[in-house]
C-alpha cells in the first residue's frame, strides 16, 4: 500500500520515483500481461454513468418546497377572494421559478451525461517498449501514455517528458488559456490549477508532444470527482 502522501500528491513524486511507487517503466511501459492482470483487479479507465432523474420528475419536483406550497395557497386564496390579479402575479412567480430551477437541473442531467462519455476515445500507450492504439477504458495504473497535439487525456497523469507540450484545462480548471506543462517536481500543497506537471482527464493537449503515466484513473480523477459532485 503505498503512503497517502504518494496516493493522493502525485504531482509532488519524482519522476525517477514514479516507476517504483507504481511497478511500472516510465520507459518500456507495462507488460500486455501485467496491464491485463491490472485491468481484471481494477476494472475499467470509465467515468461510471449516473441515472438521472426523468424530465417529467424534474418538472414536478420544482414546484416540491415549503415556500412553492404557501405560494399556490395564497394564490387560490386570492382567487377565491376574487383578486385574479394578486392570484395571477403570484402564480406567475411560482411558475417562472419552477421553469428556471427546471433548466438548471436539465442542464446538469446533460452535463453528467456527458462527463460519462469524455474518456471514450483511443489513446497511445507504450507497452514492452512498443507505442500502440488502445482504447481509453483498457488504460490501467502505471500504463505509459502518449499525447500529442489534438489528443484528449484518457486519465490523470504523472508527466514524465514534454516536448513543447500545452493543454486545455479549463473545464478542470477554468483556465482560459492552455496551460505549459513541465515534468519538474512540485510542492505536495500545489493547487490543481497550478499542477503543470499533470496532465488531467479530460483536459485537451493543444500543442507539442509528451508521456506521462497513469497515476488516477476513472472515477478516482479529477474529472470523476465534478461527475459525483454534479450528481
Amino acid at each position: 500500500m503505498l503512503p497517502q502522501l504518494m496516493r493522493t500528491s502525485w504531482h509532488a513524486i519524482a519522476v525517477a520515483e514514479l516507476g517504483s511507487s507504481l511497478h511500472g517503466d516510465t520507459t518500456r511501459g507495462l507488460s500486455s500481461v501485467e496491464a491485463a492482470a491490472r485491468l481484471g483487479r481494477d476494472g475499467p479507465n470509465r467515468i461510471t454513468a449516473r441515472r438521472g432523474r426523468p424530465l417529467w420528475a424534474l418538472a414536478l419536483l420544482q414546484f416540491h418546497a415549503p415556500l412553492v406550497y404557501i405560494l399556490l395557497v395564497a394564490g387560490s386564496v386570492m382567487m377565491a377572494l376574487g383578486d385574479t390579479v394578486d392570484a395571477a402575479v403570484i402564480w406567475g412567480v411560482v411558475v417562472v421559478n419552477a421553469a428556471i430551477g427546471f433548466l438548471q437541473e436539465a442542464r446538469a442531467v446533460k452535463a453528467i451525461d456527458g462527463l460519462s462519455r469524455v474518456l471514450h476515445v483511443e489513446s497511445w500507450v507504450i507497452r514492452d517498449g512498443v507505442r500502440m492504439r488502445v482504447d481509453a477504458e483498457d488504460l490501467v495504473r502505471g500504463d505509459l501514455v502518449a499525447l500529442e497535439a489534438g489528443d484528449r487525456v484518457p486519465a490523470d497523469l504523472r508527466l514524465t517528458e514534454v516536448r513543447d507540450l500545452q493543454a486545455d484545462e479549463s473545464a478542470l480548471t477554468g483556465e482560459s488559456l492552455p496551460v505549459v506543462k513541465d515534468p519538474c517536481v512540485l510542492p505536495a500543497d500545489t493547487v490543481l490549477a497550478d499542477r503543470r506537471n499533470m496532465a488531467h482527464a479530460g483536459s485537451l493537449v493543444t500543442r507539442g508532444q509528451g508521456q506521462g503515466m497513469v497515476v488516477v484513473a476513472a472515477d478516482s480523477t479529477e474529472l470523476g470527482r465534478i461527475s459525483e459532485m454534479l450528481a
